[in-house]
């Protein structure tokens, strides 16, 4: 395990001292905690932000617009037998709207 040696403003410092005594753990593990869950935020909007990029270029691109479509029409059939396993029901069994229950309350 490496070290990281860095300068904390004072009004900072005490807001570190002052969560980990209410957590009860060190200041070493709140701080490396805290930075493990800021860098996974980073990570995750980068690749949010790839990936909407991604779906922009795909979108504007009309064969691939379509190809798209189409995978997502043969796997439906397949998707919809899972929903069917998940909730309990055989696949082809009616569901609840069509037998005119409701899923609310």
């Amino acid at each position: 395990m490496s070290t990281l040696t860095l300068r904390l403003p004072d009004e900072l410092d005490e807001r570190l001292n002052r969560c980990a005594a209410l957590e009860d753990i060190s200041r070493s593990e709140l701080a490396r905690t805290a930075l493990d869950s800021f860098l996974g935020e980073l990570e995750r909007k980068r690749f949010m932000a790839d990936m909407v990029s991604a779906a922009r270029v795909l979108a504007t691109n009309p064969e691939a617009r379509a190809e798209s479509i189409a995978i997502a029409e043969e796997f439906l059939p397949l998707e919809n037998e899972v929903l069917d396993i998940a909730e309990g029901r055989k696949p082809g069994d009616p569901w609840p709207e069509e037998l005119g229950e409701r899923w609310w309350k």
